[in-house]
C-alpha cells in the first residue's frame, strides 16, 4: 500500500514567505499614504485580506512590518549566504564577500522607504538600531562555525563587530550621497578604508 504523499515543508514555507511579503507590502503602502502613527494593525490585517489572530502569527507588531523591509531578508540570508565562503580567507574579507553578495538585499524601494520611516521615529530607530547586534551576533556564530578553533572566538567576535559596523557605515554613506552609486561601491569603500587602517 503506497505510503500518503506529505506537503513539502518547502512548499509551506513559500506560501508563509508569500503571505508575510504581501502583509508587508500593504503596511509599508498604508505607513506612506496615512503616516505611521496614524496607520493601525487592525487596518493593515484588514486590507491584507486576514484577520488580526492571523497577523500575529506573521508578525508581532506595526513596527515588524517595517523590520521586515529594512533587514529581514538580510538577517535570514547571512549566516547561510558566510557559510559558503572559504576559510582560507580571512574572517574580515569573507564577510565583505557575504555583505556584497547581499547588498541588493538593502536596495529595493521599500527597503529605502522603511528605513526612512525607521529613522525618523525615536523608538523605531532603537529598534533598527538592535538589528545591526543581532546581525554581530549572527555573523559571529557563522565564524566560529567557519573557524572552530576555540582559541579564535574572541578576535572572531570583533571581526564580527567591525565588519557589521563598516557595512553601517556604508550605508549611511549611500544615503547620504542618495545612492548616487550601488551599495556595493560604498561596502568596497568602506572596507578599503578598513583594510587600510589596519595595515598602518
Amino acid at each position: 500500500m503506497a505510503k500518503p504523499e506529505k506537503i513539502p515543508n518547502d512548499l509551506r514555507e513559500r506560501k508563509r514567505q508569500l503571505t508575510l511579503d504581501r502583509i508587508a507590502e500593504i503596511g509599508l503602502k498604508l505607513f506612506v499614504e496615512n503616516g505611521y502613527e496614524m496607520t493601525t494593525l487592525d487596518a493593515i490585517a484588514a486590507a491584507s485580506g486576514i484577520s488580526r489572530r492571523t497577523f500575529f502569527y506573521y508578525l508581532k507588531s506595526k513596527e515588524d512590518v517595517l523590520l521586515a523591509h529594512e533587514g529581514g531578508k538580510f538577517a535570514d540570508a547571512l549566516r547561510p549566504t558566510f557559510l559558503k565562503q572559504s576559510p582560507k580567507q580571512s574572517p574580515i574579507a569573507a564577510a565583505r564577500k557575504t555583505f556584497l553578495a547581499l547588498a541588493s538585499t538593502y536596495e529595493t524601494k521599500e527597503s529605502i522607504v522603511a528605513d526612512r520611516i525607521l529613522r525618523s521615529i525615536e523608538t523605531l530607530r532603537l529598534r533598527k538600531e538592535a538589528l545591526l547586534v543581532q546581525a554581530e551576533e549572527v555573523l559571529a556564530d557563522a565564524m566560529y562555525e567557519l573557524w572552530p578553533d576555540q582559541t579564535r572566538r574572541p578576535t572572531l567576535r570583533m571581526d564580527a563587530m567591525m565588519a557589521v559596523g563598516t557595512l553601517r557605515i556604508a550605508r549611511e554613506n549611500w544615503r547620504q550621497e542618495d545612492a548616487a552609486h550601488p551599495l556595493t561601491h560604498y561596502i568596497d569603500e568602506a572596507f578599503d578604508l578598513l583594510e587600510h587602517k589596519s595595515k598602518r
